[in-house]
């Protein structure tokens, strides 16, 4: 749709509503694929295969995480297939025209902060290739920068340089990308698991690993229970569930650019319940294989590809990984903060501009590292701070509005969504209720028991929404009375 002098604090190229609407299944699918099938998505499938102490026990888990991850990614989906707006304007409806630059923030710094992590798991699969010259590795070893060795950050660099060539010609260049970097790490993938089968000789789901190595892996998890328990059980599906956190505010960035609501549908689902789980089967499988090979338990796929014996199946492995996680970066951690940033200051700020920001904040984080600690203690933690912005913003969606918005008032300044100055204070009351909840009580204190942390997520969505929704109901007869 076309919006009519729109204000211009408010509106640019790049935050307007999509006119063209060129994503089909496979185009959505892929952006699941460019999510998950990264360096960082398999250490984090491999670690909860690890907890959850069976096969039967991980497909249980896992499945069930799945089909909730579709059925969240449906509701943002279709808001975003409706509007054709991204996240931050799509926020305007919640927290004002103004106030929604609050969550934009939120979210882009999150995103700093996991475009840190990838960008750092893909150049590990390059040193992990280049130590297997002995100068290399002894330069590696011998030479150090910024809290890491020369060679990790020369590596750690480049990447972050390349990363910003992908996105120079904006998100068409994006879509293609993906359509090919989602496919190269599943063919890598299988290939990495038949190797180590083949290798092995066995073919199994965990039961070659001993329950004290299985202990010993998962005492600083930052779950409750032991492997194989409920409470670890329900820690793997809440894990996986907010290792999505990030994507269920700004998948409307990508779902707006769908033909249409069943094109949406067909890719979510190919893409998360069905991708997910068998993504996380071959996890678990090159795992359980890898420690028959090697005898020790190897839960990122760059450590296992260094031991192959031909240098050319180490360099293949290593340059798909890094390619594969380069396209999650991008996806998740480049697109998002790009239009947030770009919705904070629209007439200075575009979308190249912000993601360069953000790109610029990861690299500033880099030798501080705080991706360096177990990957469901950094997931949960992270994805904590997030829960409360997609309680209210679905609650106001579906639950106040029907589903029906006025996307043209999302651009103007003086209309439906100035509230309080473009301020939304009901929002801003439940994002900061729900938020104390979800992440600053269980990261800052001991008032909360210590399991509460990983279903952090879950009560900033609940309580956050929850506050929201009740603050609304009160204020409608005010409204009304004051409309009469």
């Amino acid at each position: 749709m076309t919006v009519n002098n729109p204000s211009p604090s408010l509106y640019n190229v790049d935050l307007a509503p999509a006119e063209e609407r060129k994503w089909g299944a496979f185009s959505i699918f892929n952006v699941w694929t460019s999510d998950v099938h990264s360096l960082w998505g398999y250490y984090l499938a491999a670690s909860l295969f690890l907890l959850c102490g069976s096969f039967i026990n991980f497909v249980i888990a896992i499945g069930i995480g799945s089909l909730v991850i579709f059925f969240f990614m449906s509701l943002v989906g279709n808001a975003g297939v409706k509007t054709g707006v991204p996240f931050p304007v799509l926020a305007r409806a919640s927290f004002g025209t103004f106030g929604a630059n609050l969550p934009a923030l939120v979210r882009a710094v999150v995103a700093c902060f996991w475009y840190g992590a990838q960008t750092a798991a893909a150049s590990g699969a390059i040193v992990a290739l280049l130590i297997r010259n002995d100068s290399l590795l002894a330069f590696h070893q011998n030479s150090h920068l910024l809290g890491h060795s020369t060679l990790e950050v020369i590596c750690y660099v480049v990447v972050w340089g390349l990363q910003l060539l992908i996105i120079q010609h904006g998100m068409e260049t994006v879509r293609k990308f993906q359509d090919l970097a989602g496919p190269a790490v599943w063919v890598m993938m299988l290939f990495l698991a038949v190797y180590l089968i083949v290798k092995s000789g066995t073919f199994s789901f965990g039961s070659e690993i001993p329950r004290d190595v299985l202990l010993e892996k998962t005492k600083d998890a930052g779950v409750p229970g032991e492997p194989g328990s409920f409470a670890a059980l329900a820690a793997v599906a809440a894990t996986w569930i907010t290792y999505f956190a990030a994507l269920y505010l700004n998948f409307c960035d990508f779902s707006r650019y769908a033909t249409d609501t069943k094109t949406l549908r067909k890719g979510n689902l190919w893409g998360l319940p069905i991708n997910l789980l068998a993504f996380c089967l071959v996890a678990g499988v090159t795992t359980t294989a890898a420690y028959a090979v090697y005898g020790e338990v190897l839960l990122h796929p760059e450590a296992i590809s260094a031991k192959f014996d031909s240098w050319f199946l180490a360099l293949l492995a290593a340059l798909t990984f890094a390619v594969a996680t380069l396209g999650i970066n991008v996806v998740a951690n480049f697109v998002s903060p790009a239009f947030d940033f770009a919705n904070v200051f629209p007439k200075h700020i575009s979308f190249k501009r912000g993601g360069l920001i953000a790109a610029l904040i990861a690299l500033v984080l880099y030798p501080f590292a705080p991706w360096e600690t177990g990957a469901a203690h950094f997931v949960n933690f992270i994805g904590s701070t997030m829960g409360p912005i997609f309680g209210i913003m679905m609650v106001d969606y579906y639950l106040i509005r029907k589903g029906q918005l006025n996307v043209e008032g999302l651009y103007h300044e003086n209309g439906e969504f100035e509230f309080q100055s473009g301020w939304h204070l009901n929002a801003l009351i439940a994002f900061v209720i729900g938020g104390l909840f979800s992440s600053i009580l269980p990261t800052f204190t001991s008032i909360l028991p210590d399991w509460w942390g990983t279903y952090g997520w879950f009560f900033g969505v609940a309580i956050g929404g929850g506050v929201y929704y009740v603050l609304r109901m009160r204020a409608a007869p005010a409204a009304a009375a004051l409309q009469k």
